[in-house]
C-alpha cells in the first residue's frame, strides 16, 4: 500500500493555547498594575498541574490599563493561531470579580449551541477559569480587594478567522480564545473533535435537520451549491468521518450527507474511520477486488500500479465500471452500522475538481 500524501516524521514539539497565552498576559499585567513589577517572562499552572513559563513580548500602561502581549506558539501543530500576537488589556474595578471583554481580533457568541450564551466574548469556560484562579490568587497575596475587567485581543484576529469554523458556528468579528489543558499537542484529534461535536451541537440549536459532513474545501463548495445549505449546516470533519457518526449516532439528527474526496471515501469504505494518512494508505488491493466485484477484474494489475486513488478510478471509468459508485454503497453501508435507522443518509464522492465520481443514497437515486 502506498500513501497519497506524506507523512510527518520525527519528534514533534507540543506548543501552548491561546487560554494559556491570555493567562499569562492577564497575569503580567495585573502585576504591573498591582505590584509596579515589570515582567519579561510569566510563570503560570496549567489545570494539569504544569508549570510552562511564557515569554511576555511587550507590556505597557495605556489609558488607566496594563496591557501585555504574549505570541502564541503552537509548537509542531498545524494551528492557524501559531505565531499571533494575543494582548490583555486590564483595567482594575472597585467590585471583587473578573468580567470578561471581546477586545479586536475575538470573536463574540451570537448562536445558540455553544458552551457561552449568545453576546458572550469567545473566551472558553478553562480559559476564564485559568485566567480568574491567577488573578484571584495574586489579589490575595497582595491583599487587593477589587476586581478585573480583562479584555482579551488578537492582532489579525478577523483575519485569521476566516481560516477557522467559527464564522459556521456563529462566532463573529474574530478568534475563539480555546483550550482546555493549555497545551496544544501536535496533530491531536482531540481538539477537532471538539470542534465537530460543537459544530452539530451549533446545528441541532439552530433548528436544522439536514447537515453535510465534508472532508474540504472542494467537498463544502459541493454540498453548499447542491443542497443549498446554511454555513451552520456545514460539519468539517475532515478526515474523522468516526468522530462524526459516533456523535450523531449519540445525538441523531434526521438526514446526514458525507461529502468526501474519492480516495478519503474509499479509505473509509475499506473500514477506516479515521483516514488521516498518518492513520492509513489507499488500499490498492481492496480497490482492485471492488472494481472485480463490477466486472472489472481485468484492471487489477493496473489499478495495483497506480499512484492514487484517482489513477485508479480513472482506469475504471474509461473502461465503464462504477467503482465511485460502488466505493459510495460501501460507505452508505458502513455509516448505517453506526447510525439509527431513522437518519437518512446519501454518500457522494468527488474528484479533485469538485465533479461527482460515486453516489449512493437511501432513495437510491444519483445527483450529479
Amino acid at each position: 500500500m502506498r500513501e497519497e500524501t506524506p507523512e510527518h516524521r520525527g519528534p514533534l514539539r507540543s506548543g501552548l493555547t491561546t487560554g494559556s497565552c491570555a493567562t499569562a498576559a492577564a497575569l503580567a499585567a495585573a502585576r504591573y498594575l498591582l505590584a509596579g513589577e515589570y515582567s519579561e517572562a510569566m510563570m503560570i499552572t496549567l489545570p494539569g498541574g504544569r508549570q510552562p513559563t511564557l515569554a511576555i513580548a511587550d507590556l505597557c500602561l495605556r489609558d488607566g490599563e496594563a496591557v501585555a502581549g504574549v505570541i502564541k506558539d503552537a509548537g509542531d501543530d498545524p494551528d492557524a493561531t501559531h505565531g499571533a500576537r494575543l494582548w490583555v488589556a486590564l483595567r482594575l474595578l472597585t467590585s471583587p470579580g473578573v468580567r470578561f471583554v471581546a477586545g479586536k481580533g475575538v470573536g463574540t457568541v451570537t448562536r445558540k449551541g455553544l458552551v457561552l450564551a449568545v453576546g458572550e466574548p469567545a473566551i472558553n469556560p478553562v480559559p476564564r477559569q485559568m485566567i480568574r484562579e491567577h488573578l484571584h490568587a495574586l489579589a490575595a497575596q497582595l491583599n487587593y480587594a477589587g476586581g478585573f475587567q480583562v479584555t482579551v485581543g488578537i492582532d489579525n484576529g478577523e483575519r485569521i478567522a476566516l481560516r477557522t469554523m467559527n464564522g459556521r458556528l456563529g462566532i463573529v468579528g474574530g478568534l475563539s480564545v480555546l483550550g482546555t489543558t493549555g497545551i496544544v499537542r501536535p496533530f491531536s484529534c482531540s481538539a477537532y473533535i471538539a470542534s465537530i461535536h460543537q459544530s452539530i451541537d451549533v446545528a441541532r440549536a439552530n433548528g436544522l435537520r439536514h447537515v453535510a459532513a465534508c472532508t474540504g474545501g472542494t467537498s463544502e463548495r459541493y454540498a453548499q451549491c447542491h443542497y443549498g445549505l446554511d454555513d451552520s449546516a456545514i460539519i468539517e470533519m475532515g478526515d474523522l468521518f468516526g468522530a462524526v457518526l459516533k456523535y450523531l449516532r449519540r445525538e441523531p439528527l434526521p438526514r446526514l450527507s458525507l461529502c468526501s474526496g474519492f480516495g478519503k471515501l474509499s479509505k473509509f469504505a475499506a473500514g477506516h474511520p479515521d483516514t488521516h494518512s498518518r492513520r492509513c494508505a489507499i488500499d490498492f488491493d481492496w480497490l482492485a477486488a471492488r472494481a472485480a466485484e463490477q466486472g472489472a477484474a481485468h484492471l487489477r494489475q493496473q489499478i495495483l500500479g497506480c499512484n492514487t486513488s484517482i489513477e485508479a478510478l480513472g482506469y475504471c471509468q474509461r473502461a465503464g465500471v462504477a467503482l465511485g459508485d460502488a466505493v459510495a454503497s460501501i460507505a452508505l453501508r458502513r455509516a448505517h452500522a453506526v447510525l439509527p435507522e431513522s437518519v437518512v443518509i446519501d454518500v457522494t464522492a468527488l474528484d479533485r475538481q469538485g465533479r461527482v465520481v460515486g453516489y449512493a443514497s437511501d432513495a437510491g437515486v444519483r445527483h450529479d
